[in-house]
């Protein structure tokens, strides 16, 4: 499918419920029985990690069909470093137009944007089968650890691209996780009360 019918901007103060909607229909019952990333998204805005000049929309013939969002956040490296890097999402396509070429299309488009205002790495928890055909790689081949996880456990789901090659040479250590993306079970359910109701499911290949 041809995705240069759509722009992508900056996310606008107006639209904040618009694409919390967005983001809730993109993830539900995906990862598990309803989701959380519409609230998560809702209180990284006012996190002072949150990169605002990353807050990012697609819009396609007027009409919101995705979005992308960074946070800064660090690499406590073994030497005694701590290294300023960039995590990412949630990021989410309406589903209707998933696997169309779009999402790729916002990441791709959303990481230059953030290799032009001077980051130099991006850490992530997704898939590589979708996330490698963007230049993502296994963060263990970085040096890269993610925090709290046992020695030996699978760390398939850990990602890393370097937006400026080389940024990360000589550099091992552990990522972490930036806190706002913990949140509260019970401020999730009343937070997803202010949205039409939808029916939570628990279908296979959920992970939660």
């Amino acid at each position: 499918m041809n995705t240069n019918d759509c722009v992508i901007r900056l996310e606008k103060r107006e639209e904040y419920r618009d694409v919390e909607n967005l983001v809730r229909e993109a993830f539900w019952n995906v990862y598990r029985p309803g989701c959380s990333e519409h609230y998560v998204l809702h209180v990284l805005r006012d996190d002072p990690a949150f990169v605002k000049e990353l807050d990012l929309v697609l819009e396609r013939n007027g009409r919101l069909i995705g979005q992308n969002v960074f946070m800064r956040t660090v690499i406590d490296a073994d030497d005694g470093r701590t290294i300023p890097v960039l995590t990412m999402g949630p990021i989410g396509i309406t589903p209707e137009l998933k696997r169309k070429g779009y999402g790729k299309k916002l990441l791709d488009e959303s990481l230059a944007k953030a290799a032009g205002l001077g980051y130099g790495a991006v850490l992530f928890e997704g898939s590589i089968a979708f996330y490698g055909k963007s230049g993502f790689d296994y963060a263990a081949k970085f040096g890269i650890r993610y925090h709290d996880l046992p020695e030996g456990a699978d760390a398939s789901f850990f990602l890393c691209k370097e937006l400026m090659p080389g940024c990360l040479d000589g550099v091992a250590g552990v990522y972490q996780t930036p806190r706002g993306y913990y949140v509260d079970e019970a401020d999730v359910e009343a937070f997803d009360k202010e949205f039409p109701p939808k029916e939570k499911l628990k279908l296979p290949g959920q992970i939660f």
